[in-house]
């Protein structure tokens, strides 16, 4: 058999996707193989939301070559739409393909020699407008369902329309019967992904405007039977409405966790970026998640070093997010991307001086998520565990997103059990003890 062997750079609707892509190789008669071991073909699906993606795909070329060195290497995703000339460019890529190609890509490797010149097949982004499925498995006892698909907005530091194309979205009854799959499978958790999640219903089954809400879209998948656990990605705070807060605290499926991205705590940065919300807004949405689920986990978005951002508009952003009742954050620093409006933008704040407020905004995230970790010690919780293992310990997570571990027994993998909540280790991992040692749930 042919083997295959695939690595995904970036978020979760890449993982959807590599998985549903990988499935197709296998229903081909290719024998998938992890990415570290010698294959026929490697796949590499590519993000370019930071530079330092495109420098890495570049290296993981060169990693899977030194494993096998006529392997047939295929670049698709994001940077693959973005810059596929460039690709081609880079030493020992066969084939590049573009955001609708790369789900043909069985269709587009004829034979597996390696090529003088990489293959392109790249289409303009506004041809792509046609929603395609996906959902992970196998990969992760967590599945990443892919529900939407491109985006509308002009946030002016981003390429993400440029790589995607325009907000689509599956139909509501591909989604359940997805959905449907995935429990069949024995799936208990999934984590409902896309570009713009919050934004569902817009170019469902090719209708320009909204044929379902996001609202209409959880309320039906909380009636799927199987699925004990639905988490919601990223979501922007204006379509984070009232109604889906309040309902996701009254579901029993959905989880009280929340990841909203701010980037800028400053009205006036905001607007530069061309967010569609002001630092008021934001407030308000995580008031309102408090005051209705006071365990729920936040996590937040945020871009350090914006064009035109000064010393205290950097401060603005800080104090707001310190006094912010949110978990953890995840700190992007910014880096100038080809085609964006803010690339052309006057005020460049010195690189050093963007990494030195990376770093405070991170430090920040680790106090935050230091002491909403510590709020929950000595507490039950119920975790779902994954396969994930690292020095004889077995990981899993709350229902609120608290990373725990606790002794490693294969028997946990997949497994929701009841943990006491114990110290906080120096990689800020939560240590936990089983309630009981005897499994109660097969």
């Amino acid at each position: 058999m042919i083997k295959v062997a695939f690595h995904t750079l970036g978020c979760k609707l890449n993982f959807a996707e590599t998985s549903t892509i990988a499935r197709k190789f296998v229903n081909e008669g290719y024998e998938r193989v992890s990415f570290d071991t010698a294959a026929d073909v490697y796949v590499i699906n590519t993000c370019s939301v930071t530079e330092s993606a495109d420098k890495e795909c570049k290296k993981i070329v060169q990693q899977a070559l030194k494993l096998s060195p006529e392997a047939f290497v295929c670049i698709i995703g994001c940077y693959a739409q973005l810059k596929p000339l460039e690709i081609a460019q880079i030493k020992g890529v066969d084939l590049v393909l573009g955001a609708t190609e790369k789900f043909r890509i069985v269709d587009y490797i004829k034979d597996l020699n390696k090529k003088k010149f990489a293959e392109v097949h790249s289409c303009e982004i506004e041809e792509a407008n046609v929603f395609t499925g996906a959902y992970s498995y196998g990969d992760r006892t967590r599945a990443f369902l892919k529900v939407q698909d491109g985006c509308d907005y002009s946030c002016t530091y981003c390429t993400i329309p440029l790589a995607r194309g325009v907000s689509r979205s599956d139909s509501l009854e591909n989604i359940l019967q997805n959905a449907t799959e995935i429990a069949q499978k024995g799936i208990k958790e999934i984590v409902l992904t896309g570009v713009n999640i919050g934004d569902y219903g817009k170019g469902e089954m090719g209708n320009k405007k909204h044929q379902h809400t996001f609202l209409e879209l959880i309320q039906a998948l909380e009636k799927v039977s199987g699925i004990e656990r639905i988490r919601i990605s990223s979501i922007e705070p204006n379509l984070l409405q009232n109604e889906i807060i309040r309902f996701v605290a009254g579901s029993q499926k959905f989880v009280p966790h929340f990841h909203i991205p701010l980037q800028s705590g400053s009205n006036k940065i905001l607007k530069q970026m061309k967010r569609r919300y002001l630092r008021e807004l934001y407030f308000d949405r995580i008031q309102t998640i408090r005051t209705l689920m006071p365990d729920c986990c936040i996590g937040v978005d945020v871009i350090t070093g914006f064009p035109g951002e000064t010393d205290n508009d950097f401060l603005e952003t800080y104090h707001f997010l310190n006094d912010l009742d949110i978990s953890y954050l995840h700190v992007f620093t910014y880096s100038e991307r080809a085609h964006t409006e803010a690339s052309e933008f006057e005020g460049v704040v010195n690189m050093s001086v963007r990494k030195q407020r990376t770093k405070m905004l991170r430090i920040l995230s680790s106090k935050k998520k230091t002491a909403f970790y510590h709020r929950y010690k000595d507490t039950w919780q119920e975790v779902l565990f994954e396969n994930e293992v690292k020095n004889n310990r077995i990981y899993g997570y709350s229902r609120n997103y608290l990373r725990v571990s606790v002794p490693y027994s294969p028997e946990l993998i997949n497994q929701k059990q009841t943990v006491k909540i114990g110290k906080i280790d120096l990689e800020g991992n939560i240590l936990a003890e089983l309630k009981t040692s005897v499994l109660t749930h097969k």
